[in-house]
């Protein structure tokens, strides 16, 4: 094989048709004008590991060993592998990885460990569901609602806030700790940490559209998020988040929705609510698939629960500011009638933020019974 590179230089682009023709034949005859052909062909042949020899009409190249001769495929492009090794460090899923990279400290590398079917379908969800809180949230629409009412909303964005913070901290951990083997996971929990950001800023701009000041944060509300931090195990941390948590969030999310007193607290409830089903549909999803491949993992679920009550024993649980508020915002007023029906609603929404947890429970092969105790043992501050 021949190539016919004219006056272009290697410093050109010339030396893309040379690997072109050694990929296809062994041996071929370059010939060129460029007046830096000779010094450079050479060098650059040699430096591949390619044989080169002059000739009377310029050089014959003959190809050498495979220059990524050991390099090995991190994985599947299409689908993930049951181990990701740290020598595959940033490669995308699919790449040639040459010997030699950098390997990085990515303990979250097994498959059972944070996989879900459904990762990718819940990230192209996610994505295609984003909203800007400048547009989405109608932050002028009237309201007419008595002051104490805006308190008990400013109250309950502030206990919102807090939470909130908590489920962008707990997964961003354990983001930093995953395999990019894993990249769909990586995506949605990068996404769903996106999500929990936007929700902050609209639960603080919603508590400030009336007041200066923010409500009470207890102590008992803060050791009940804190004790989300000390789980080590992605698995046993996304349950107590996503599965117990935000699943009783998300209850409370739309009770919010419903006895709103304006138009702004409700589109700010029902937006954060829409991102919040999908957190506990992963949660759900990895930890099912985890599940059938590792069934031992149920007692450490349930370990976990308990561990966590015990630990917050000691707390007073829900703060009360936030109960009273709730009950506030469900009456609408403080007619004695009303305020029955509000203290009515609250103890409905403890109701079904149980039977939820349950149903979830029982979704992840936990017996009847079972369910119904450690959906019981559950932090009475709701997340």
């Amino acid at each position: 094989m021949i190539v016919e590179l004219g006056d272009l230089g290697l410093d050109e682009g010339a030396h893309l048709l040379i690997k072109r023709a050694l990929a296809a034949a062994p041996r071929v005859e370059v010939c060129g004008t460029a007046t830096t052909l000779p010094v450079d062909l050479p060098a650059w042949a040699r430096a591949l590991g390619h044989g080169v020899e002059r000739t009377a009409s310029g050089f014959t190249l003959t190809r050498g060993p495979d220059r990524w001769h050991g390099a090995e495929r991190a994985g599947s492009v299409g689908a993930p592998s049951a181990v990701a090794p740290q020598h595959w460090g940033l490669a995308a899923r699919g790449a040639l990885v040459e010997l030699g990279a950098p390997t990085l400290e990515l303990p979250i590398a097994t498959r059972r460990e944070v996989w879900a079917d459904e990762a990718a379908r819940l990230y192209a969800q996610a994505a295609a569901a984003q909203w800007d809180p400048a547009t989405a949230i109608p932050w002028d629409a009237p309201a007419d609602h008595p002051a104490e009412v805006e308190d008990a909303v400013v109250q309950v964005m502030t206990y919102l806030i807090e939470n909130e913070t908590a489920a962008l901290l707990v997964p961003a951990r354990f983001l930093a700790r995953l395999h990019p083997h894993f990249r769909e996971v990586m995506q949605l929990l990068a996404i769903q940490g996106a999500d929990e950001a936007r929700h902050i800023e609209v639960f603080t701009r919603r508590a400030r559209l009336r007041r200066d000041q923010l409500g009470l944060s207890t102590a008992g509300g803060q050791a009940s998020l804190a004790s989300l931090f000390d789980e080590p195990e992605f698995a046993v941390a996304s349950f107590l988040l996503s599965v117990l948590g935000e699943g009783s969030f998300l209850a409370l999310l739309w009770f919010l929705r419903d006895h709103a007193p304006d138009l702004c607290t409700r589109e700010v409830a029902r937006l954060a609510a829409q991102d919040e089903a999908r957190h506990v549909a992963f949660g759900l999803a990895h930890l099912g698939r985890h599940l059938t491949e590792e069934p031992a993992l149920r007692d450490r679920l349930a370990d976990a629960i308990e561990r966590r009550h015990a630990s917050l024993a000691h707390t007073a649980g829900l703060n009360a500011e936030v109960f009273d508020a709730l009950i506030l915002l469900a009456a609408g007023s403080w007619d004695p009638a009303a305020l029955r029906a509000g203290h009515l609603a609250v103890v409905e929404l403890q109701r079904t933020m149980d039977e939820g947890r349950k149903q979830r429970l029982l979704r992840l092969g936990f017996a009847p019974e079972r369910a119904a105790a450690l959906s019981a043992l559950h932090t009475r501050n709701f997340m």
